[in-house]
């Protein structure tokens, strides 16, 4: 499994397709997003991106692993604004 800050970096960089957008969204540097999303490439042993001037676009199994990262960032942001109202 990897580590889950590299997904999340590669789920907000697929979202916005921009790593510069990704790091202003996790409050990070855009060479961050980038490190992290070459280290999940390199764990994966697949591109995830095909990197463009001023432009990414998602390879063809890059899509389909992005949607599943969706969705689940998705559920785990609900799961923790749940816990959040039962808390308090």
């Amino acid at each position: 499994m990897p580590p889950l800050k590299q997904l999340h970096a590669f789920e907000a960089a697929a979202r916005h397709q921009s790593f510069k957008k990704a790091a202003e969204e996790l409050h990070v540097t855009q060479a961050a997003i980038s490190h992290q999303v070459r280290a999940l490439e390199d764990h994966l042993g697949k591109k995830l991106f095909h990197r463009k001037t001023r432009q990414l676009v998602l390879t063809d199994a890059a899509r389909e692993f992005a949607e599943g990262l969706f969705g689940a960032f998705a559920q785990m942001q609900a799961s923790v604004g749940y816990c959040q109202s039962k808390i308090t």
